[in-house]
């Protein structure tokens, strides 16, 4: 199972390098942490929004109504969970903005679609039986470089309530590691850095440098 971080693969490089990363894996399936940028995939991939998205594309496919061209291979997980390769893999889209939290999901427009909100995360609570979790913002306690306290305690929460025995991170263009209880939790690196495999028995995760393209 091919896992990717950031691709932002709006940018033509960062596509190469995201496509490098399919060739070199040849994966079955493909699991992406958000900031996907391009949804015409080379091969079935399940991936959760991040804040920078094409968010027409992404409320397009969080309704189940995309059908063009442009979209292939590129399932969404937003607060839902899938059955893959023995695994159930559920998926929060989206980072946290206090001034957005307590807003109806409908109600949030442009790019304020990025965030999750409430109903976001209570949808995401009700899941059960979590093998691994894919979240764009962070819990506390991850240990990632940034000029800012890193953490959000809405991520602590659904952490300790689906008690997944993996969550893989997004967003930081760092690998990072620490548990979290008995979950081991993984910040990955962006794909143009590096691309990871992850054994669906064992849930080893282990990475490799992205090839140039």
């Amino acid at each position: 199972m091919l896992v990717l971080g950031d691709a932002h693969a709006d940018d033509r490089d960062n596509r190469r390098a995201l496509f490098a990363a399919y060739r070199e894996a040849n994966p079955d399936v493909t699991l992406q942490l958000g900031d996907l940028m391009f949804y015409d995939l080379p091969a079935p991939t399940w991936f959760i929004g991040g804040n920078n998205e094409d968010f027409d594309t992404i409320e397009a496919l969080r309704n189940g109504l995309v059908s063009n061209s442009h979209v292939r291979n590129a399932h969404l997980i937003a607060s839902t969970a899938v059955e893959l390769d023995g695994l159930r893999i559920a998926g929060l889209s989206g980072n946290f903005a206090p001034t957005q939290y307590d807003r109806p999901r409908a109600n949030l427009v442009g790019d304020r679609r990025r965030h999750f909100t409430h109903e976001d995360v209570e949808k995401a609570m009700e899941l059960d039986s979590v093998d691994v979790l894919m979240t764009h913002e962070a819990p506390h306690g991850l240990p990632v470089a940034e000029d800012y306290d890193v953490g959000c305690s809405h991520i602590d929460d659904l952490i300790s309530a689906l008690s997944p025995d993996l969550c893989l991170i997004g967003h930081h263009h760092q690998h990072a590691e620490t548990t979290i209880g008995e979950t081991q939790v993984v910040s990955v690196a962006p794909t143009w850095e590096r691309y990871y495999i992850l054994d669906p028995e064992s849930l080893t995760l282990t990475w490799h440098k992205t090839p140039t393209s």
